[in-house]
């Protein structure tokens, strides 16, 4: 089932008296149930066509269609709604409360919704523990590490079940380890029927995904069933790189022929010679040097030289 649909998408951004073309023409379907990378480098226009999806900004022109609305003709409370009911967020940087513990900041959606507050504490606690932090409900945002607090943000995104997960970078402020952890996440819920639209212009990240979008310039260059996945779920969550590369193993035959090297000598060391010592030089005494101080005389003020030779502390 077509669940978004954008047709002709322009954006521009004024500078001074110059118009900056920001999206270039974007055509893209995306049925519900699917997991969509769109990639791209750093000004691509990869963050404005999220903003775009999200409701966030409007483009300079084309229409773009959510459940076949057009979301064009929406005010901005229509457009509101939009935003809390039909599209969860997740940030590269969290955008946690800070001083709320992970079950408040889960909860802020569905505060938003009016859901009454046995049923919110219920599902925020479903949530979380969906996404393994059933044990850290109750700590605040500070307190909690960067995977954790994503996982949070996760949480937060999918508790009122929305249409789209829309994730703009979500790996990028994690290591390694916690990044998979994420990832995971993401999988499960796709195998869950969640749609999830990642932002991201790493090619190991957006090969999680099952249809990649490459961006660049502002242009789709690029629309393709990803042939290569990773496995995701597969992948331990202990392993310290999210792409590891394998190290090469001996064969059989080169070990046969390393054991049939003589071991190597080693190189003979030349003998060092003592370095000659210099001579002693004589000390050199410094000449006394002569005190010249300024004589103020009554012929104009004028100044004459005087010299004054040292002797026994006193100068005369």
């Amino acid at each position: 089932m077509l669940l978004l649909e954008l047709e002709h998408i322009y954006k521009n951004y004024n500078q001074g008296m110059m118009e900056v073309p920001a999206l270039i023409d974007i055509n893209l379907k995306i049925e519900q149930g699917e997991y969509v990378a769109i990639m791209g480098p750093s000004g691509s226009g990869k963050s404005t066509l999220m903003n775009i999806i999200g409701c966030l900004d409007k483009p300079t022109e084309g229409k773009m269609y959510l459940h076949g609305n057009d979301i064009g003709s929406m005010n901005d409370r229509k457009l509101s709604d939009i935003r809390n009911k039909e599209i969860g967020f997740v940030f590269q940087n969290f955008n946690l409360m800070p001083r709320q513990n992970a079950l408040q900041n889960v909860e802020l959606p569905l505060q938003y919704a009016h859901v009454p507050r046995k049923e919110r504490r219920k599902l925020c606690e479903e949530a979380l523990i969906k996404v393994g932090l059933e044990e850290r409900m109750s700590f605040k945002a500070t307190q909690l590490s960067g995977g954790q607090k994503q996982r949070v943000a996760i949480a937060r995104a999918m508790v009122n079940k929305p249409s789209i997960l829309l994730a703009d970078e979500p790996t990028g402020a994690l290591d390694s380890k916690s990044g998979i952890q994420v990832m995971k996440i993401f999988k499960q819920l796709h195998n869950e029927g969640s749609t999830i639209i990642m932002i991201t212009h790493a090619e190991e990240i957006a090969r999680h995904a099952n249809r990649i979008i490459k961006i660049f310039d502002g242009e789709i260059k690029s629309d393709e069933i990803n042939t290569n996945r990773i496995d995701t779920l597969s992948i331990p969550s202990n392993i310290e790189n999210i792409n590891p590369q394998p190290m090469p193993q001996p064969t059989p035959q080169s070990t046969a022929q390393s054991t049939a090297q003589p071991m190597p000598q080693p190189m003979p060391q030349p003998v060092q010679q003592p370095m000659p010592q210099p001579m002693p030089q004589p000390v050199q005494q410094p000449m006394p040097q002569p005190n010249i101080q300024p004589v103020i005389t009554d012929d104009n003020l004028g100044i004459e030289l005087e010299e004054v030779s040292e002797k026994g502390g006193n100068s005369l």
